[in-house]
């Protein structure tokens, strides 16, 4: 009974017919006063699994968010609605911080966005238990990981939420956890017996392509050209590039527009708004971009370089086709997205970021079924034999010829030059450049000098890195990365052991 008047809430305050899967099983461990854990993909609809309770029973649910746009953007669309919400955060001025906190004694509102430092201050928890909350949600809750992909410290003093607020339940919500992270969300925030719910990661609708970028701009042109007069995201790992790139597509006719933590409050919120409301098609972004976009009609999502995880490659390429209709996601990868995601996240690295990195890496070397190595790697089966939607199941992704010859060769070339050149020094050694460099240091006399001539440079590339994500090269620490031959390099140098066939790509990656 009363789950079907929280589906009449859903259908007046939000004109929903139906919930999606998993919503009505999320919605009634809240009624029940279960904990929970959510984990729903982007589009799955986890702002409504504890929005859509609040609303029904009309009393405080508190919502503890990292991210102060979509706290904004959340509590705009709820009172929208004729919810009353509101929000706490360092963004506000003091005034508007002390109008929030007299309305929550006053009783005025049914949900309240708060960040987590502002949930850990003195006398806070205090204040809101006075308020007598229904409920806690957590979202992003990967966060609270050091496993998860976006670890922020200020979220592990999250645990006092179970000592300030005994029996009030806590939910958890996220768009990506593996099941390590599920299972740390549950000890970090001491959930007791917790209803455990995770969607399908498979979008079946969306088509991934992955290959080396060999012309960002062409690259991206052709993307576009493909779905011209649809709508877009365009993502890049520095704002540098998304300046580039924007006015690059500005210059050939297209509207888009940026998106990143360097412009202005006004400047990011007039696009994201013109994004939105549909007057702009094509948004080039940082990572900044993106959640809480209630777009559904995206077609097309590209990855103009390497992200630095495959839980924020799952979640930004989720963004498209969201309506279920098809979408394209291409990612376009190359070597030096290693190397400057490893210098951006420090040294020492936050815990496990290096080998999330390198999953990712190896997620773009690898030519498996797309669709089969996200959703295993998110510990979910996989038994078709082929998806029908990704460049490997297309047969865009071929051979390269002779790979046990070009494998050996390269890994012969690497090791003739004894670990103390990079990756693009070999491959001109490799081609027969006749660079004034290799003629200075001797290295058109090499055995491996020409041994690939005919093949471009760039191709050469990509197959070092693939060799790199085999385990047969590895780069070195040094502030300038030499390429190095392993021990499992040298072991298919002797004939031990064997590469994994090389490939090249073609089709939609292509120019």
């Amino acid at each position: 009974m009363q789950a079907e008047l929280v589906h009449e809430t859903v259908r007046r305050v939000w004109g929903y017919d139906r919930l999606l899967p998993l919503q009505a099983e999320a919605i009634a461990a809240i009624l029940d006063g279960r904990d929970s854990v959510v984990v729903l993909p982007t589009g799955g609809g986890k702002s409504l699994c504890y929005q859509a309770p609040a609303a029904h029973l009309r009393r405080l649910a508190v919502v503890v968010s990292p991210l102060i746009a979509l706290m904004k953007d959340q509590v705009d669309g709820l009172r929208e609605a004729g919810v009353p919400a509101a929000f706490l955060n360092s963004s506000q001025a003091p005034a508007e911080r002390a109008q929030v906190l007299r309305g929550l004694g006053a009783g005025h509102y049914q949900l309240l966005y708060v960040a987590p430092e502002r949930l850990v201050m003195e006398g806070f928890a205090e204040r809101l238990a006075r308020a007598t909350p229904a409920f806690i949600a957590v979202d992003e809750a990967h966060c609270i990981s050091q496993w998860g992909h976006d670890f922020r410290p200020e979220y592990r003093q999250l645990a006092v939420l179970r000592e300030a607020f005994p029996g009030v339940a806590v939910h958890a919500y996220t768009a990506t956890a593996t099941p390590k992270v599920r299972d740390d969300i549950i000890a970090e925030l001491k959930l007791r017996d917790p209803l455990v719910l995770v969607g399908a990661f498979d979008r079946p609708n969306l088509v991934y392509r992955v290959g080396p970028r060999t012309d960002r701009l062409a690259q991206v042109l052709a993307a576009i050209a493909r779905h011209r007069g649809q709508a877009g995201i365009v993502y890049c790992i520095r704002r540098a590039e998304v300046d580039e790139l924007t006015a690059a597509l500005t210059r050939r006719g297209l509207k888009a527009l940026r998106y990143h933590a360097g412009l202005s409050d006004d400047e990011r919120r007039a696009n994201q708004d013109a994004f939105v409301n549909e007057r702009a098609d094509i948004v080039v972004a940082t990572v900044a971009f993106g959640m809480g976009i209630d777009r559904s009609d995206v077609r097309y999502v590209i990855h103009a370089g390497m992200p630095k995880s495959l839980e924020h490659y799952q979640q930004e390429a989720g963004r498209a086709g969201r309506d279920g209709l098809a979408a394209e996601c291409l990612l376009l990868h190359s070597g030096a997205d290693y190397g400057l995601w490893k210098s951006v996240l420090g040294d020492p690295p936050p815990p496990g970021a290096l080998q999330k990195l390198g999953e990712m890496y190896a997620f773009c070397q690898d030519a498996v079924c797309r669709h089969r190595a996200l959703v295993t790697y998110f510990g979910q089966p996989y038994p078709a034999p082929s998806c029908g939607a990704c460049d490997v199941c297309l047969g865009e992704t071929v051979s390269g010829g002779d790979t046990a010859e070009t494998a050996a060769k390269i890994l012969g070339g690497a090791a003739e030059l004894r670990g103390r050149f990079g990756a693009a020094h070999v491959a001109d050694v490799l081609c027969g450049a006749a660079t004034g460099r290799i003629a200075q240091l001797g290295h058109d006399r090499l055995a491996a000098y020409g041994s690939l001539r005919g093949e471009k440079k760039a191709q050469v590339r990509v197959w070092i890195d693939q060799l790199m994500a085999q385990g047969h090269l590895a780069r070195s620490d040094d502030e300038y990365p030499t390429l190095l031959v392993t021990s499992s390099g040298h072991a298919v140098l002797r004939g031990e052991s064997a590469a994994a066939p090389l490939t090249t790509t073609s089709g939609g990656v292509a120019a």
